[in-house]
């Protein structure tokens, strides 16, 4: 295990509008260094904003996005994290993405629909939690709402081990709950003893919700290693270190006394 490089993207997005979106994400991306990090990470539904239009914004998975997404994946020497409506067997999906120039990595479906904003009827749940490896990091892959439902994440006890040693959400989590957002991203590193990382994004959508991004990269123990400041475009990146993971786990292991579960 060695520490990994995670770039983080808050920004606006424009509603429905994937060709500006794209052009507009290739400004963040010439700020970062090539080979600079091992994973970048954009917020949710990167190319369209949160849009219930699923029939219309959807695309299949070797859409032009996924193209798009490989194609900097390759030209920034990095993996690339991002959510966006996928077409498939006749559902739609929210599904989290990891890409590499190679391709997809792997995907998650988003679990938890959002109901307030009908997402519910526009998109398929998911139905499988997700644990991605990368450098030895197991990672655990989350979306938005998500973030309301500790079961979901909870970590489990393997041997002497943590079943995971991140977790990330990618999010369009709005800012007149952007207190919450702050408090249960930081329970979910302290209850889970791992990394967590939000990324959200800044500005107002085709629903005229603001977003004030508030995107966070918290430690193992609880600290907030950052916060990014309200209303603001910017990238940043931060390193995920290793030690951390093995200081908290021979320190204060409480996760060897956590309860056994299962998810039906």
């Amino acid at each position: 295990m060695q520490d990994l490089k995670i770039a983080m993207v808050q920004t606006q997005q424009f509603w429905e509008d994937k060709e500006k979106n794209l052009q507009h994400f290739e400004k963040h991306f010439v700020q970062i260094p090539v080979g600079g990090a091992d994973l970048l990470l954009l917020p949710e539904m990167f190319n369209t904003g949160f849009t219930m239009n699923a029939s219309n914004m959807a695309e299949d998975i070797d859409g032009t996005s996924i193209k798009w997404l490989q194609k900097w994946a390759k030209e920034l020497q990095m993996q690339i994290g991002a959510s966006l409506i996928i077409r498939e067997n006749d559902n739609y999906y929210n599904r989290f993405v990891i890409v590499s120039e190679n391709g997809i990595e792997t995907s998650y479906n988003k679990r938890h629909l959002f109901r307030m904003a009908d997402e519910q009827l526009h998109f398929s749940p998911g139905t499988e939690r997700v644990i991605y490896e990368l450098k030895g990091w197991k990672i655990l892959l989350q979306v938005c709402y998500d973030l309301r439902f500790p079961v979901y994440s909870r970590n489990k006890t393997i041997g002497d081990n943590k079943e995971y040693d991140a977790v990330i959400y990618i999010a369009n989590w709005p800012e007149r709950r952007n207190n919450v957002w702050k408090t249960l991203l930081q329970a979910r590193a302290i209850e889970n003893q791992v990394y967590c990382i939000g990324v959200n994004r800044v500005g107002i959508d085709g629903n005229d919700i603001s977003y004030t991004g508030d995107s966070m990269f918290i430690d193992p123990w609880g600290n907030v290693e950052a916060k990014f400041s309200e209303n603001t475009e910017i990238v940043k990146i931060l390193t995920m270190d290793y030690h951390k993971i093995n200081d908290i786990t021979n320190r204060f292991p409480a996760f060897k006394d956590a309860d056994s579960w299962s998810l039906t």
